[in-house]
Formats: structure tokens, C-alpha cells, sequence
């Protein structure tokens, strides 16, 4: 017979109204039934659409509900660490309240941790044709496994499930710019994947807005690869092998007696500009290369501020 778990569940929310009792009562559908003692933990990100008074109303009425208030919004990454942080239980499950994580997977992902795994993934599979968000989500993928030494699964989601020693390994990670998906896939630890169709939200639309996305790219991309740093020094090499080519070049004018070819003044200024533009963008990378090692140390902000916190213990 297996043990019974303390499970926590983590659900950042930001301006679900419409769809957060809906989710709340299915998966609850679902954990009734099963022999675990589960914890509801919401994270608020900065609602402003009723969204904080109808989860207060669940906690008045569900001993196992908390809530987490942060002061702002924070962004998604920050929500999922302020819940993860909270959480005390033996397995912590992270999902959206948006209904598009099906509950019914819950139970797949305990069995998959009670038999070894610490870390059970998921990944959305898409039966659509191509949009501008799989094409662009696609390539995300294919540039961040390029460039970086970690492999993150492309397709991959914020539903998972942990164990403890998997969750503070990915709390000890305390970098400000946080993209999980790839911190979970840098840390090693046994995993497997589950594969789910995703369905369609309960209501209303996705907060995650273009401007969004494109932030969680760019912190994915520079918080795993120094390879932006490097296209300076690239480029600077490149510079100085023209401008090698060019003094090289009008030198065997010079002295094969072909001057006339050589409009004067002009080609010992652009190989002085040329060289001294090369030189300075090889330093240029070094510099960037070790301040970028540099930045992703001393940054010591907090990743997200709590406003307040409400249970059914403390109402």
C-alpha cells in the first residue's frame, strides 16, 4: 500500500474570475477520492478583477485553501516561486487556474513520483496547424538547446510535479531573472515526461501577452547562454580579418605599381578605422563575457513581495 503524501498544490492566478471556482471545484473532483492530504496554494500576481475576494471566499470555506498576495504583478515565474517557497509538503504540484492543466493527470504524476521519479514533466501536444505562436515557440526551442548546455523540452509546461529534495534543489536557485522550465532541466534530477493535449480555457483569454513571452525568451536566453556576449567578440575578429585583407590587398597595389586603383587617403584611413574598429570590439566581448558572468551573480533583488496571506486558519 503506498504512503500517504502531503501534496501541495501551487496555482499562480492572475485575473481569473471567470474560470477560478470552476478549476477549483475539478480538481477537487479529482483529490477527493484519492488517500493524500492535500494543500491548496494560490499565488495572486496583482489582480484587479475580483479575482483576490472570490479566492478569500474559497479559503473561508476550505481549510485546505491558502492564499498568497504578492503587492504587484510580478510575472508568472516569480508567482510559481513565491507558491514553491511556501510549500511544506512532501510533493508539490504546480499548474494554471485557467483549466487548460487537466486535474486528471494528478494521480498519473503521484504514482510516477511514489515509484522514483523526482520530476514528472509535462508536455503540450498540439494537433492545430501552424500559428504564430507554435512557429515562434518552436524556433524559441530550437535557439535555447542550440546555444545553451541545458535541453529543455520543447512544448514543455509549468504543470509539474516534484519531490522535496527535487524542490529545494530548485529553491536554492535564487537568480532574479527565472525561467524554471530550463532551471528544472539544468538541475538533472530523474525525470520523466507526460505528454497531454491541452484543452481550452474555461473563460476569458490568456494573460500571457506578446511582450510577455518575448520577456520569458530573452530571460531564458541570457540567463543559460553566454552566447550573445560572444557575438561581439565574433564580430570583432571578423573586423580585423577584413580590415587585414583590405591593407593586404592595397599593399599589393602599391607594389606591383597599381596605385592608380587606389583613390589616395582613402585606403590607409579605412584600414586604421577598420583595424582599430576590430580591436575595440574584441575587447568589447571579453568585457561583455566577463560582465556577464559578473551580472548573473550580484543581483540580489527579491524575485517577488508579499502583500498578504489568507487561510481559513487566519480568517
Amino acid at each position: 500500500m503506498s504512503a500517504k503524501l502531503k501534496i501541495d498544490l501551487v496555482i499562480p492566478i492572475f485575473n481569473e474570475v471567470e474560470s477560478i471556482k470552476q478549476t477549483y471545484q475539478d480538481v477537487c473532483a479529482v483529490i477527493d477520492s484519492l488517500p493524500h492530504d492535500f494543500r491548496f496554494i494560490y499565488v495572486d500576481d496583482g489582480s484587479n478583477d475580483g479575482t483576490v475576494d472570490t479566492l478569500r471566499s474559497i479559503c473561508a470555506k476550505d481549510p485546505r485553501v491558502s492564499l498568497i498576495e504578492l503587492s504587484r504583478n510580478f510575472g508568472h515565474q516569480a508567482a510559481l516561486t513565491a507558491g514553491m517557497d511556501d510549500s511544506q509538503g512532501d510533493v508539490m504540484i504546480s499548474m494554471d487556474g485557467d483549466g487548460q492543466h487537466p486535474p486528471e493527470m494528478i494521480l498519473q504524476m503521484i504514482s510516477l513520483i511514489q515509484s522514483g521519479y523526482d520530476i514528472v514533466q509535462t508536455q503540450r501536444i498540439e494537433n492545430g496547424g501552424l500559428s504564430f505562436k507554435k512557429v515562434t515557440s518552436n524556433f524559441f526551442y530550437w535557439l535555447i538547446n542550440k546555444i545553451s548546455g541545458t535541453q529543455v523540452i520543447q512544448g514543455a509546461a509549468d504543470f509539474r510535479a516534484m519531490n522535496r529534495d527535487a524542490l529545494n534543489g530548485l529553491r536554492s536557485m535564487k537568480e532574479y531573472h527565472r525561467f524554471l522550465r530550463g532551471m528544472i532541466s539544468w538541475m538533472g534530477y530523474k525525470s520523466i515526461i507526460l505528454p497531454y493535449e491541452e484543452p481550452k480555457r474555461i473563460a476569458g483569454k490568456s494573460k500571457y501577452s506578446l511582450g510577455k513571452m518575448l520577456r520569458l525568451a530573452s530571460d531564458a536566453i541570457f540567463s543559460f547562454s553566454l552566447a550573445p556576449l560572444y557575438i561581439g567578440l565574433s564580430a570583432g575578429f571578423v573586423f580585423f580579418i577584413l580590415a587585414c585583407a583590405q591593407l593586404t590587398y592595397v599593399l599589393t597595389l602599391w607594389l606591383t605599381n597599381n596605385t592608380q586603383q587606389v583613390v589616395p587617403g582613402w585606403s590607409s584611413l579605412m584600414g586604421i578605422l577598420l583595424i582599430a574598429s576590430g580591436i575595440i570590439m574584441i575587447l568589447l566581448g571579453f568585457i561583455g563575457v566577463y560582465v556577464g558572468y559578473i551580472f548573473q551573480e550580484v543581483k540580489r533583488r527579491p524575485v517577488y513581495l508579499v502583500k498578504g496571506q489568507s487561510s481559513d486558519e487566519q480568517n
